[in-house]
């Protein structure tokens, strides 16, 4: 049981919102208390009550109103007397602003008193010296406790004060509560004992409070103990959630590395057919080479034997081919008994066979199983053993069920087989090392039967299994072919995080814009303070680029020596001091215009109503096109556009719901809108030095990664690497991807390609 706290003191009680009603924010009036011990006004508890219930405000019990309506729940006399003394602590004389004696004006005949300078606790009156100096000299009341008025205020006396002092009866105004009616559990004055209470067994509060304090007293223990078990299974659900948090990273990353290995074994049989078939193509190259040159020597000699003949046949005399009939018959027959050919040469042609799996839809490299944790009652020292038999039993149910997919495990190509086995291995592995060494020493080797029958006993756990789903539940599609160098994903390295929001701003910063800005720096546009800020890629503030006065701007590109934004309808380009050079008017129909930069010719192009509009440095309109023209697919919404240093255009098309890749000509090289979009409207795009694409998709808090012709590769940040809705993206340097958050926050990761 843990341990209670100390009791909330008075002054506590009375510098809290303890005696605020919590519907109208007010001090209580007139306060009454529900069934479920929450106090509230009288008047607003009316206002709740409909139909004969009304619904607490806090805990949201329903509770009935009684026949007698809202006046009839209890009176909070314990609210009641905080109040009393609250009032008492702040009364005075509304003429002068100061108290006044109590005792004067019923003395003297006058209306008003003296100054008082003192208080009575037991009268609950405030007293002049001289009627103080009386008060303590009479009969009746020189057993009072009169205070010093300062000290009173002060609240040092609260706590005599309340002992002193005495509720009053509702009834009989003036009357103090002496009695309980046993019988009826109600509070009674001098007068209600008399009628109707007269015969009914009373006692008074002293010794009623001290008969029921035990009782009290016992079910407040027993409501303890319930908020201690409370309190630890409150805790226990926290572990259970971390745990969970935990293991969903630690899976994120076992499925991240998977898809990494299952690449890179593709990849590497991929080099080994490919290797394979440059060598048979070099084998038969060179027989056919050999073969080749044999036949043309005979050709040759064939052919020179033959026109000699011919020759002499149509041009000798009858002497002179009598004379070579004899060489010419015996060099043709010799020819004639020559084989020609050594018989037909064997064609070996190559033909590429695919595994059943690659195009099964039921076969799954990557599955999940779902475990229903039991409470460990020993501290989860048995935790080990547990995960170990798991371990054992899942692999033995998944090569159950793959052998009866067709007897897909037979024919499985031996590169695949050893993958899956190698990565069932790994994992184990990885469990293991979180295993202490005296736990996995008493994990026992069963079979899949074995395992099925544990399953059974007390410790007995609930398996799902379930595909790997996006949020969207639609499987996650697989990486593209286009997979260039060695075919290895980008990965992030994280770098850096820091918050943009700067001491002089005055409101929460919103990041419409990110553009790199010299060496190692980002600009960023901050539409809500109406600032470009600059930072360094360590999250050091630089400073800002002064814009006209009043512009909000939104998306941002920096060039040589000069900075292009989009604010509301306009196109400005200033130079890094603020010096306007050039501001173009842009269509209205569209809320927001996406810009980008060509550094390559110091060209800046933006977004207008479906168009990608390229300006000159000097404000000239160089090209208008629309990616993929009119005819293809319609208009286009692009939204988000940034350039790859090949000079293509990559836009975010909302219209189209997809990303599509262009020339500087408006052909379109490529357009993606599948499955791995998840149904979400594309975000932010950037563009690193090998021309990789990074989109945002900011509902589901990821970034994927698409090949420079915008065929989908994967995921490259997920939330697991603190993404909480992510709003605009740029490339520094070629290889740092900054991401802003919502919140104004920054990350900076560094992108690790296959040669880097």
């Amino acid at each position: 049981m843990v341990s209670q706290g100390s009791s909330p003191s008075l002054l506590e009680a009375l510098s809290s919102d303890f005696l605020a009603c919590k519907i109208c924010l007010e001090q209580l009036q007139v306060p009454k208390t529900l069934p479920c011990l929450h106090t509230y006004c009288q008047a607003c508890l009316a206002q709740l009550a409909e139909g004969g219930h009304l619904r607490c405000p806090e805990c949201r019990e329903v509770v009935p109103v009684p026949p007698g309506g809202v006046a009839a729940f209890k009176t909070n006399f314990f609210v009641n007397g905080l109040l009393d003394l609250v009032t008492a602590r702040a009364g005075g004389d509304l003429r002068a602003g100061k108290p006044a004696c109590a005792l004067c004006p019923l003395m003297g005949g006058t209306s008003t008193g003296g100054p008082a300078t003192a208080r009575c606790l037991d009268c609950a009156d405030d007293l002049c010296q001289a009627c103080a100096d009386g008060h303590r000299c009479t009969r009746q009341t020189h057993a009072h406790r009169v205070v010093d008025l300062v000290g009173y205020r002060a609240g040092w006396y609260d706590e005599e004060a309340r002992e002193r002092q005495a509720a009053q009866c509702p009834q009989h105004p003036g009357e103090a509560l002496r009695f309980l009616c046993q019988p009826c559990s109600q509070l009674l004055c001098r007068e209600c004992r008399l009628d109707p209470h007269l015969d009914h067994p009373c006692l008074p509060l002293a010794e009623a409070v001290q008969a029921r304090r035990p009782g009290l007293e016992e079910l407040l223990a027993g409501v303890d103990n319930n908020l201690a078990e409370l309190e630890a299974a409150r805790m226990v659900e926290k572990e259970v959630l971390a745990r969970l948090r935990e293991q969903a990273a630690r899976v994120g990353m076992q499925v991240e590395e998977a898809a990494e290995r299952v690449l890179r074994a593709l990849l590497a049989q991929k080099q080994e057919v490919l290797g394979q078939l440059r060598a048979h193509v070099e084998a038969a190259e060179e027989a056919a080479r050999g073969r080749l040159a044999e036949l043309e020597s005979q050709e040759q000699v064939a052919r020179t034997a033959a026109t000699f003949a011919r020759r002499v046949l149509s041009l000798g005399r009858e002497a002179e081919i009598l004379s070579l009939e004899g060489a010419i018959s015996q060099r043709l027959q010799q020819l004639q008994g020559c084989p020609w050919t050594p018989g037909p040469a064997p064609c070996v042609l190559p033909q590429l066979e695919l595994h059943p799996g690659l195009l099964d839809k039921n076969c799954h490299l990557l599955q999940l199983s779902f475990e229903e944790e039991q409470p460990q009652k020993d501290g989860g020292k048995d935790r080990a053993g547990i995960q170990g038999d798991d371990a054992a039993q899942s692999q033995g149910e998944d090569q159950t069920k793959t052998e009866k997919q067709g007897g897909g495990v037979q024919s499985q190509s031996r590169d695949v087989a050893n993958f899956q086995k190698e990565e069932k291995a790994q994992i184990q592995r990885e469990d293991g090392a979180q295993t202490p060494k005296e736990d996995r020493a008493q994990i026992p080797r069963e079979d899949g039967e074995a395992q099925a029958q544990r399953s059974g006993r007390s410790n007995r756990r609930r398996k799902f299994k379930g595909r790997l789903k996006s949020v969207s539940r639609e499987p996650s599609p697989t990486p593209g072919p286009n997979l260039e160098g060695s075919g290895l994903l980008p990965k992030p390295i994280f770098s850096c995080s820091f918050p943009t929001r700067m001491p002089g701003d005055k409101w929460s910063p919103r990041i419409t814009g990110l553009c790199p800005f010299g060496p190692q720096e980002i600009l960023v546009a901050d539409e809500q303070n109406k600032v470009l800020k600059r930072f360094s890629l360590n999250g050091d503030y630089k400073g800002t680029v002064q814009i006209p006065e009043g512009c909000s701007p939104c998306s941002v590109a920096a060039l040589q020596g000069a900075v292009a934004f989009s604010a509301g309808s306009r196109l400005y380009l200033i130079t890094a001091d603020g010096e306007v050079l050039w501001r173009r008017a842009l269509s209205h129909s569209q809320a927001s215009h996406a810009v980008a930069a060509l550094p390559s010719r110091d060209r800046v192009a933006v977004s207008v109503s479906g168009y990608v509009e390229v300006y000159n440095m000097e404000g000239s309109l160089a090209t208008r096109f629309i990616p993929g023209g009119k005819a293809s697919r319609g208009l286009r919404a692009l939204v988000f556009l940034a350039t790859s240093p090949q000079g293509n255009f990559v836009g975010s098309d909302w219209q189209q719901n997809s990303l599509v890749v262009s020339d500087g000509l408006g052909q379109v090289i490529g357009e993606y809108s599948g499955p791995g979009l998840h149904g979400c409207q594309p975000g932010s795009v950037s563009v690193d030095k090998k021309g990789y694409i990074f989109l945002t998709l900011r509902e589901i808090n990821k970034v994927v990664v698409l090949d420079p012709k915008g065929s989908l590769l994967g995921d490259f940040l997920t939330a697991y690497h603190g993404l909480e809705k992510p709003r605009v993206t740029t490339m520094v340097d070629g290889r740092y991807l900054a991401v802003s958050l919502s919140n104004g926050t920054i990350h900076v990761f560094r992108v690790r390609s296959s040669d880097s």
